[in-house]
């Protein structure tokens, strides 16, 4: 089995470009951040779907990216909420967090280098999604020729390096019916930006808010597929 590195978030689409990793026969490790988010219970999504779907290994990478801020996950800074599906896409919105996905394609690409794997898994989108601009298919083929130029296995010809991006050109729905059919139990997922507590401290459980872009572009994702939405949204503040 081909050895691949997929980026999983603990969300609907990470998860789901796992999923499909694994279904192709690659003997997938998971890699996941702590990259100093706003709410750990993506980390504990993470781990949920990590076991539940098999991979070989899971690995938590911490990394501090509050120490920068600039972004509505990192930082102080208010989630945008209610806002119409057909202008997302239309300026990079404040829950953009710089760079992201290049630093965590980097450490993945370092870890691929470790593992002697040339395949890495990421779960961007470039339809349904809130126009960040590393989920374009330029900046993913950009990344791949960065990776031979800047590896030692690159550089001496042992591996070419490729960004798998399964779901670059899927809708939402489209992505959900990939995942149904690859056993993915969505109810073990977290997609929303600014999550609401049940229940004490030392016991809290996350309810998604319903009205951040990722809640609202999940909703009509599950509605669109014609398959049940087992999102648990906040009683105060329903999903749109």
């Amino acid at each position: 089995m081909r050895k691949a590195v997929a980026l999983a978030s603990g969300g609907l689409d990470s998860t789901t470009a796992t999923a499909l990793a694994i279904g192709w026969g690659f003997d997938v490790h998971a890699l996941s951040f702590d990259y100093g988010q706003r709410h750990r219970c993506e980390l504990d999504a993470a781990r949920r779907v990590s076991q539940a779907l098999g991979v070989r290994e899971h690995v938590v990478v911490p990394i501090d990216l509050r120490v920068f801020g600039g972004s509505a996950l990192t930082a102080d800074i208010a989630v945008p909420k209610g806002r119409e599906v057909r202008g997302m896409a239309e300026e990079i919105p404040v829950t953009y967090v710089p760079a992201r996905n290049t630093v965590f394609l980097s450490v993945a690409l370092a870890w691929c280098e470790v593992l002697g794997a040339e395949d890495i898994f990421i779960g961007v989108n470039a339809v349904d999604y809130s126009g960040y601009p590393d989920c374009r298919p330029e900046f993913l083929d950009a990344f791949e020729r960065l990776a031979l130029l800047g590896t030692k296995a690159g550089v001496e010809g042992r591996s070419a390096f490729k960004i798998h991006a399964p779901l670059l050109r899927m809708t939402k729905a489209e992505i959900i019916r990939a995942g149904v059919g690859a056993g993915v139990d969505y109810s073990l997922t977290h997609s929303c930006y600014d999550p609401v507590p049940q229940g004490g401290a030392a016991g809290a459980q996350w309810l998604a808010c319903g009205v951040c872009d990722s809640c609202i572009l999940r909703r009509k994702g599950f509605g669109e597929a014609g398959v049940p939405d087992p999102t648990r949204y906040a009683p105060s503040r329903p999903a749109r």
